[in-house]
């Protein structure tokens, strides 16, 4: 078998083994009194070892008319060394630029390395059963409505809802959830999950590209494209600031002695020369257009890894300054499975009647809430008209009778009188007659009091509630969670006038967390769109900032917190580069110091340091 070369043994590597041994080979010759040209020979060949690859990245730089790089600014240095008589000097500049080159590649191949494990999710191969033959294949193959056999130890190769089996299920690739998760028939697999300890048959509900684990490898793909306000700034930092150095070290090396000269002064034309390459080292802008970009990568790979996907750098910098948290209620601050805890019926009204007349009507509807009245009464006879009512309800016609299910305001639209004394979830009307109601409850998520909290101590100043859901059902859920605010019997477009609201008034960023497809406007609108990945629709993933694949709101105090951490060590990096930079640049400039060792250290220790901070991003468990 052939051996795999070493990650660690790169062209840099080698390069600076090289020049170093070169290096030293040359001191030692000139310390010994060998021969000028013999010695100049040797400083000649480490400098040539040392900066083979780097001026041939100047020349390409050149021919692409990217004249003002890093490498063309190292050759020009090193270069210039060597006419000055710093010979020295100048293959130590190539030899820690190609120092400060290995960190950076490692770095970035650290951080690359995370996310690929996270997203080395998606299984190439599946197992087609059909007519009970098994038959392996491409997992791109596979159509909906397709039969698959999943077996202990595979990965789930589609989205898929099981046909038959029961067992765990590893989701921790896909949701950060380290706990294995109970599924049985009729239970849904996400691609990417792991089958533990069980035999699965399920029915293939959507293509590989459509996937969960293809989503989430897009969602983390496309964050690097969506760039932070930092890396912005850098972008355009470096485009006026690279022109800027180096017209100011033709100054310095040639401009000043000029002067001098016409003034009648000794130029003294090698030390200004020794002060404008010093310059150049210095202004390296590299740090920053390194380490800037690494720390959001990292942040967004280590979010990844705890099943939080940002959409990229300047979502993180908009959720770091959160002021304002709104929730939808149901399937995010709640369980979204409801019950009916109480059935009402009207004076004169038999419940039987109430009851089956209800689910009828909502025999077509995908409410949660419709399915818990539909479970009252499975045998009810189909409806023969259904008109739905955006956010109010369901008019329907059943035995030729004309029967509104929905809120209370739904009934008074079309003129029904409901008693002051009804409160309940669901209203029922016949023929303009008024039945009853029927209350149905949904429990608070265990972790949403939790999140509350921890979102209050991270500093977040308002938390509430906007729901479609009556007042009288909202209410309690917001008492027990000790909400701000909260907002009921909202429609699609009253959720998006309230955030529009709560945006004009300018109290740090507006975060909305939702999941249902009418939620998606909302979630666009919002300074910071939060979607729940697993039981959210295609279009609120699509339209959201943030996507949480777990769909367990304690996610969100984390994602806050990685947020800030990522923004503060890109501010870190920034703050600490330009400041060691442009002290050291002073000190070149005036003379008081213009080592090229410690320009060597402005520009590549400066880059190693801003480096290994930015690596730090990538350690989110303990956030």
């Amino acid at each position: 078998m052939k051996k795999r070369p070493s990650p660690y043994l790169t062209h840099e590597v080698w390069q600076v083994l090289g020049g170093g041994l070169l290096l030293l080979a040359a001191i030692l010759t000139e310390h010994f009194g060998a021969p000028y040209p013999a010695v100049l020979a040797v400083y000649l060949a480490a400098l040539c070892v040392a900066g083979c690859t780097v001026w041939l990245d100047a020349v390409k730089g050149i021919l692409r008319r990217d004249l003002l790089d890093e490498k063309f600014l190292m050759t020009v240095a090193s270069v210039g060394a060597f006419i000055i008589g710093s010979y020295a000097e100048g293959v130590a500049v190539m030899l820690f630029f190609l120092a400060g080159e290995y960190f950076e590649h490692q770095a970035v191949a650290r951080s690359r390395k995370s996310i690929r494990a996270l997203m080395d999710v998606r299984p190439d191969r599946a197992i087609r059963l059909t007519d009970g033959a098994e038959e392996e294949i491409d997992v791109d193959d596979l159509s909906i409505g397709e039969t698959v056999v999943i077996r202990p130890g595979d990965r789930v190769p589609v989205d898929c809802t099981i046909l038959d089996g029961a067992g765990l299920i590893d989701a921790a690739a896909l949701t950060g959830e380290s706990v294995p998760v109970g599924v049985r028939e009729g239970s849904t697999l996400a691609s990417g999950t792991v089958c533990l300890n069980c035999r699965l048959i399920a029915r293939v509900d959507r293509v590989a590209d459509e996937s969960a684990a293809s989503r989430v490898l897009s969602l983390v793909e496309d964050a690097n494209e969506a760039k932070s306000r930092q890396e912005n700034f850098i972008t355009r930092f470096a485009r006026v600031y690279t022109p800027a150095v180096v017209l100011a070290a033709v100054l310095i090396g040639v401009g000043v002695p000029l002067i001098l000269l016409a003034a009648g002064h000794t130029p003294g034309w090698t030390d200004w020369l020794h002060r404008a390459l010093t310059f150049l080292v210095v202004s390296c802008p590299c740090a920053l257009v390194i380490s800037v970009p690494l720390s959001f990568f990292g942040g967004i790979g280590g979010a990844a890894s705890e099943g939080i996907l940002f959409k990229g750098g300047n979502r993180m910098n908009a959720l770091s300054h959160v002021g304002t948290v709104c929730c939808d209620k149901t399937g995010t601050l709640t369980e979204g499975r409801f019950e009916v805890r109480e059935v009402t019926p009207a004076e004169g009204v038999d419940r039987a009647e109430l009851i089956s007349l209800a689910a009828s009507a909502e025999q077509s509807s995908t409410h949660p809430i419709a399915a818990a009245i539909r479970r009252l009464a499975p045998d009810a006879p189909a409806p023969e008209n259904v008109e739905e009512r955006a956010g109010r309800g369901i008019a329907a016609t059943v035995d030729g009778r004309t029967i509104l299910v929905g809120s209370k305001r739904l009934l008074v639209e079309e003129g029904v009188f409901v008693p002051d004394g009804a409160f309940g979830s669901v209203f029922v009307a016949a023929d303009g007659r008024f039945l009853g109601w029927i209350t149905v409850g949904d429990a608070v998520r265990p972790e949403s009091k939790n999140t509350v909290e921890r979102l209050r101590r991270l500093g977040v100043k308002r938390i509430g509630m906007l729901t479609g859901d009556a007042p009288e059902n909202a209410a309690p859920v917001a008492e027990s969670l000790s909400l701000d605010f909260v907002r009921a019997s909202l429609l699609p477009d009253g959720k998006y006038q309230a955030v529009e609201e709560l945006i004009r008034e300018k109290n740090g960023s507006v975060l909305y967390v939702g999941d249902g497809i009418n939620d998606a406007p909302v979630i666009a609108l919002a300074d910071i769109g939060v979607a729940m990945g697993g039981v959210g629709s295609d279009a609120a993933i699509e339209a959201a900032d943030l996507v949480i694949m777990s769909d367990k709101l304690d996610r969100l105090p984390k994602a806050v917190r990685i947020a800030r951490r990522t923004v503060a060590i890109a501010r870190q990096n920034i703050v600490f580069a330009l400041t060691v930079k442009l002290a050291i640049l002073i000190l070149s400039a005036t003379g008081i110091n213009s080592s090229m060792w410690l320009a060597v250290f402005a520009d590549v220790g400066v880059a190693v340091i801003a480096i290994l901070n930015a690596m730090r991003a990538l350690r989110v468990k303990r956030l």
